[in-house]
């Protein structure tokens, strides 16, 4: 049943698939971007990760398949493959390589352009849905006492800044990204800032296309080595549409890949994975090296505060930015899209609340997989609970196990692509085999003087 209209400030994936839901309960939904929207699949200035390499994990793609059904068959039709994650991927975790084998975890290797044009003419075509591009949301609109925001003021960038004109809604929602203005917008209407949560991981990390050759990675679609402590680097190869291979190097607290051939090169040799240092040297590169940096990751806990405006939310990354090497910044913006929609039909009574809760849910299993992780680092401040100490030498010893023992290297995939809670790897039969399996005879691959050049 449509009521009255909503505004989504951004109109990238978690904008998006916040104007999916909403676009069920409100007549009109308007989606407000900055830049000028591509009519083709591109990258554009106001995602600057778009150039990066990105990882859709198995739980996003299923419940994007359930907001937009279909969307998997599209992006394959487009080029896209379907990739089993423990069969068609090799990974070295902490230096040791899992054995693979073939799983029900499905991935889609796709680049950020593409899957968010799909998902952009997806939304665009719903009933009552409109996008306004290369505008930009100055302030919210209130009610005289400020307790319920009632719109939000434009302006086109093309124009002067000091001309503006007015968006009502009965729902505005913040989507704006890492880059999100509710901080402020809210402190001028004399809200108090949510208190936030900030992990620094001093990531850098650069990405760059190559022509894929089907007999590259073996055959393979994709290979991952982690950053360990006292060793910050990491990479990934992602097979993408148009038979691309996406490379990505990372690099993290002050240690950063270079730009130039050769220098990206010799870093990839200088990693566990044998197979990127080979793919760079036989691939060819379709266009120039992108970098990024990602100095923290990020989370503002709105659920804590006992005052905030009525008809108004923050959605996506603007609620919690994540260190990207894990992949779940789309899947935790498409799951907090399930949650809102549950929510919506109850009408708008308390919306801000009921939704901050169960968004936080939603994000505390990948944050504490993304912080627990990194806490391994003594880079990285905070405190380190025995939990987490002892969670961290547990899991060290599954990826040990995991080189002979194909159930462990799922069970803990399950957990990456939050399809299973953490929980699961401490299950009886899981923990009998990695103690079983992890007795110190597994090979660990450290040192590029310990591996070959596979092709």
């Amino acid at each position: 049943m449509a009521t009255d209209s909503a505004v989504v400030v951004g109109a990238s994936i978690g904008g998006l698939l916040a104007a999916r839901v909403l676009s069920e309960t409100h007549g009109r939904v308007t989606l407000v971007d900055r830049d000028p929207l591509p009519e083709q699949a591109a990258s554009r200035r106001g995602v600057p990760q778009g150039r990066q390499l990105h990882v859709l994990l198995d739980r996003g793609r299923q419940v994007l398949e359930e907001l937009l059904p279909g969307v998997t068959d599209e992006l394959v039709a487009l080029g896209a493959p379907l990739i089993d994650l423990h069969g068609d991927v090799r990974w070295y975790n902490d230096g040791y390589l899992m054995q693979p084998a073939a799983s029900g975890l499905r991935a889609i290797g796709v680049g950020r352009p593409l899957l968010e044009q799909v998902i952009r003419n997806r939304v665009a075509a719903l009933p009552g849905v409109s996008i306004l591009p290369g505008h930009e949301v100055t302030a919210l609109t209130t009610t005289p006492d400020r307790r319920r925001v009632t719109g939000v003021r434009v302006h086109r960038r093309a124009d002067d800044p000091s001309t503006t004109r007015e968006l009502s809604a009965e729902l505005v929602v913040d989507a704006g990204g890492r880059g999100t203005r509710s901080p402020v917008w809210l402190a001028e209407l004399g809200y108090r800032p949510a208190p936030e949560e900030q992990v620094p991981v001093g990531l850098t990390y650069v990405t760059r296309l190559y022509h894929r050759q089907p007999q590259q990675l073996d055959g393979l679609l994709g290979v991952l080595t982690n950053a360990v402590p006292g060793r910050t680097r990491g990479g990934i190869v992602a097979v993408q549409e148009q038979d691309r291979f996406a490379v990505a190097l990372s690099g993290m607290f002050g240690e950063e890949p270079p730009l130039d051939d050769a220098g990206l090169l010799a870093y990839a040799d200088s990693l566990p994975a044998p197979e990127i240092g080979a793919l760079l040297r036989h691939a060819r590169p379709l266009g120039a090296p992108a970098r990024m940096r990602f100095p923290a990751s990020v989370r503002r806990r709105y659920e804590r505060l006992r005052r905030f405006p009525a008809g108004y939310l923050v959605f996506g990354d603007a609620l919690c930015s994540f260190n990207p090497i894990y992949g779940q910044g789309i899947t935790a913006a498409a799951l907090q899209a399930v949650e809102l929609a549950r929510l919506l039909p109850a009408g708008p009574h308390g919306l801000a609340r009921r939704f901050f809760r169960r968004a936080a849910r939603v994000i505390d299993m990948p944050w504490s997989i993304a912080v627990g992780t990194d806490l391994r680092f003594p880079e990285v401040p905070g405190p380190r609970s025995a939990r987490v100490r002892l969670t961290n030498a547990y899991v060290h010893r599954l990826h040990a196990a995991a080189t002979a023992n194909p159930t462990l290297g799922a069970a803990f995939l399950r957990v990456l692509n939050l399809v299973d809670p953490p929980r699961r790897l401490l299950a009886p039969t899981v923990a009998a085999r990695v103690l079983r399996g992890s007795d110190g005879s597994a090979r660990r691959f450290d040192r590029p003087t310990e591996v070959g050049t596979l092709e």
